[in-house]
């Protein structure tokens, strides 16, 4: 569908405002991808308990929402969780450290659903050792009722600029038993200066950004074909579509006009940034970052608790030769010597975003 030729597309005061037809505004009020979002609707409603459980920790965040999990049901109270290796980020997760700690949410979601049906779970971390599956667990009677699973289905990464007030310090003082929470303006400064340039740094290296191009969902209909990776919808986004602004040659072309909005847009939001929060590991093992993992998703639980918005800003810890200089920078300013940073967050007050795509339970169960 084309806008009329009466139509046009303009930009006002930095961002894009579409005049479109009658039509085309009954079209784009039909944009939501509702087949990749059943998920949120179908989690909890299985009997089983390992798939109750599952159905919840299938919403855990992970890196450009890969998805990376696979499950090999075992017996009748346990599963393997496996790494799916075609989700990997070669480019800008090169030694899968990202994978990982995306996996580490995985488990800890699942943890938490569990004992909303009076289970616990018992993780045997890598019992093949970590070139084998990722964890054996098999589901307890017997837990109380975990109080962080009231709030699994509100839990979101918002990627939205944040108000213009500070993290209360009752609020701060309760996330330090997650990780290093940044309040101080001048270090503020610092880490956003640094998450800025990391930004700019992705997105003018070439093959890192075309990775998070390619999975990139445009429209409804690809969303719902292809419910992980990066989803681009909703009215706004598609007017952009319909009018040949967003597009994927645009979004990995520096001169175009897109690619131009998109940097204006990201710079709004990584500035409007009250606080940062800090996930370090005394190593980098395939066992810290797992656990830091379960640490943030703990975290992301806890921020959704105390109504606080909560965004991964993950350039900055990235593991290749571009951004070699940021990852030092972000180690000599946020960890002590040895430890590794496994998480920088946003921290603050910001809207409720919309639910992110997920692939069915039933097409990540292996023998299912």
């Amino acid at each position: 569908m084309t806008l009329s030729r009466r139509k046009t597309l303009a930009l006002l005061g930095g961002g894009f405002v579409v005049a479109a037809t009658a039509s085309a505004g009954t079209f784009l009020a039909t944009r939501t991808p509702a087949r990749a979002l059943e998920p949120w609707q179908e989690a909890g409603q299985y009997d089983d308990p390992r798939l109750f459980s599952l159905s919840y920790a299938l919403l855990a965040p992970n890196p450009h929402n890969r998805q990376p999990w696979l499950i090999e049901l075992k017996g009748q109270d346990s599963f393997l969780l496996h790494r799916d290796k075609a989700r990997n980020l070669p480019h800008t997760d090169p030694y899968d450290r990202q994978i990982f700690v995306g996996l580490g949410c995985f488990l800890e979601l699942m943890s938490v659903a569990a004992t909303v049906r009076g289970r616990s779970a018992q993780i045997d971390l890598f019992p093949d050792g970590t070139d084998g599956p990722i964890a054996h667990v098999t589901l307890l009677d017997g837990a109380t009722r975990d109080p962080l699973s009231n709030f699994i289905l509100e839990r979101r990464s918002c990627k939205e600029p944040f108000e213009d007030r500070s993290v209360p310090e009752s609020a701060a003082a309760e996330l330090a038993a997650h990780g290093t929470v940044i309040t101080d303006p001048e270090l503020v400064a610092q880490v956003k200066k640094l998450s800025w340039q990391a930004w700019l740094t992705e997105m003018h290296t070439h093959r890192a950004l075309k990775e998070s191009v390619d999975l990139m969902r445009f429209g409804k209909a690809q969303i719902n074909a292809n419910p992980d990776g990066i989803d681009l919808g909703g009215p706004f986004l598609e007017s952009l579509m319909l009018a040949g602004v967003l597009t994927r040659e645009s979004q990995l072309d520096p001169a175009s006009t897109g690619f131009r909005e998109g940097v204006k847009m990201y710079e709004t939001m990584l500035h409007a940034t009250p606080a940062y929060i800090v996930l370090t590991t005394p190593h980098n093992t395939r066992e810290d970052q797992i656990a830091a993992g379960r640490r943030w998703l703990r975290l992301n639980l806890d921020t959704t608790r105390l109504g606080l918005a909560l965004h991964p800003v993950s350039q900055a810890l990235q593991e290749y030769e571009e951004m070699a200089p940021h990852y030092e920078s972000a180690h000599r300013m946020l960890a002590k010597p040895g430890e590794t940073v496994q998480m920088l967050g946003r921290l603050g007050f910001g809207p409720t975003p919309a639910k992110t795509p997920r692939w069915p339970l039933e097409t990540r169960i292996m023998n299912g």
